[in-house]
């Protein structure tokens, strides 16, 4: 057996072995269980995706082009299969996207022939990434992501960059219109489009940032109406769910998916940053608005509804969780994908009933050591009352 024959074989079983093995749940909190292996990692992309298969071109089946991770996955249902929109980041730091589908939702994730080709906008971009699909009532499953560029007023700062939210959509997830990029006087990382009108508009969850990196005077999650689609400009933005000193989302917090309505609200999926001392900590955290009034607030439990565990804490940067993707069924099973450590994408299930108990009965956050005493004493003596000890 040659080089190429032995290197292939064993390339091939390990891949196989990775895309079809079984996914189990572990015992969680009671709000959501977690599975024991990712569900889909940059081992799990495609061989012919990195190998050159042809024996006199590549005899020792060398590795020709790598796949660093796959991360912050938007996710979609369509056609009776889960659907992960994947952020496929490759050894060359460069980010496209590719579709890997799934039977069931939690294993058996397989990547499509050929990763999607995105549209450019007027000005191309150096590298696009986490992309939220929302499928709207026009019709239309849009994706929107961020679009990154060189930011040519420092020239010779080769780490300046600046952030907008390229904007597409498709009918058929295969064939995608790029449209305008979102015009903004902020820089925009996180932007996701609202499933319905409002006031016969489009509406848009935002996150302005002064800057690509420092968020500066973003006061935390924004909320803006848009008149036309195929040529959005943020006119008026207020926020919606603001940072607060010594929380979660001290630093600064982004909107995750698009939100599930619920017959008691809009549920939202979303993470919060803060400083430590190995840089930042990303987690998930979730808050409902109303039905009727999707930029209002009427729950916010207080902390972080995941955080890393085990292996998550370890990847290309740790420490971090993050989501832009979950799926509804209609039995009201939820699929919440996220992504940790910016190196693989996990799932974790629960249901609407579960989720929307725990935003209307988690004690918000006080805001400090005295309230967050009070909350706990509050739980501890109506449990001494009941006798539990």
């Amino acid at each position: 057996m040659t080089i190429f024959e032995k290197r292939k074989n064993i390339v091939m079983a390990r891949y196989e072995e990775l895309i079809s093995r079984k996914n189990e749940a572990i015992e969680g909190n009671g709000v959501y269980e977690r599975y024991r292996n990712p569900v889909v990692t940059a081992e799990m992309v495609p061989p012919f995706w990195k190998y050159d298969f042809n024996p006199a071109t590549n005899p020792f089946f060398m590795e020709r082009i790598g796949c660093n991770a796959t991360l912050n996955s938007g996710a979609i249902k369509w056609q009776g299969k889960y659907v992960l929109m994947v952020r496929v980041e490759g050894a060359d730091r460069k980010s496209f996207f590719a579709i890997a589908e799934s039977p069931n939702g939690i294993d058996n994730f397989v990547f499509r022939d050929h990763p999607v080709t995105m549209p450019e906008d007027v000005i191309p971009a150096t590298n696009i990434y986490d992309m939220r699909l929302t499928a709207h009532e026009d019709g239309y499953i849009y994706g929107l992501f961020c679009a990154e560029r060189h930011d040519d007023r420092e020239p010779g700062n080769l780490s300046a960059a600046t952030a907008t939210c390229g904007i597409a959509r498709t009918k058929d997830l295969e064939n995608w219109e790029r449209l305008p990029d979102l015009r903004c006087n902020s820089q925009q990382r996180n932007v996701v489009l609202h499933p319905e009108f409002v006031q016969g508009k489009y509406a848009l969850y935002t996150r302005p940032q002064d800057g690509f990196i420092d968020t500066g005077s973003g006061g935390g999650i924004g909320w803006t109406l848009i008149d036309d689609i195929t040529k959005a400009v943020v006119k008026e933005e207020i926020i919606i769910d603001g940072r607060h000193y010594h929380t979660i989302k001290e630093v600064k917090n982004g909107e995750g998916p698009a939100p599930i309505k619920t017959p008691k609200g809009w549920l939202h999926l979303a993470h919060g940053v803060r400083g430590c001392a190995s840089g930042l900590r990303y987690v998930l955290y979730l808050y409902m608005t109303s039905l009727e009034e999707p930029w209002k607030k009427i729950a916010s439990p207080g902390g972080y509804f995941m955080a890393p565990v085990g292996e998550e804490y370890m990847g290309d940067v740790m420490n971090v969780l993050f989501s832009n993707g979950w799926i509804a069924d209609e039995d009201g099973k939820v699929f919440i994908y996220y992504a940790s450590s910016d190196t693989r994408m996990h799932v974790a299930t629960s249901t609407i009933d579960r989720l929307v108990d725990y935003c209307l009965n988690t004690p918000k956050d006080g805001l400090t050591t005295g309230e967050s005493v009070k909350t706990l004493d509050r739980l501890i003596n109506a449990n001494l009352n009941l006798g539990i000890r």
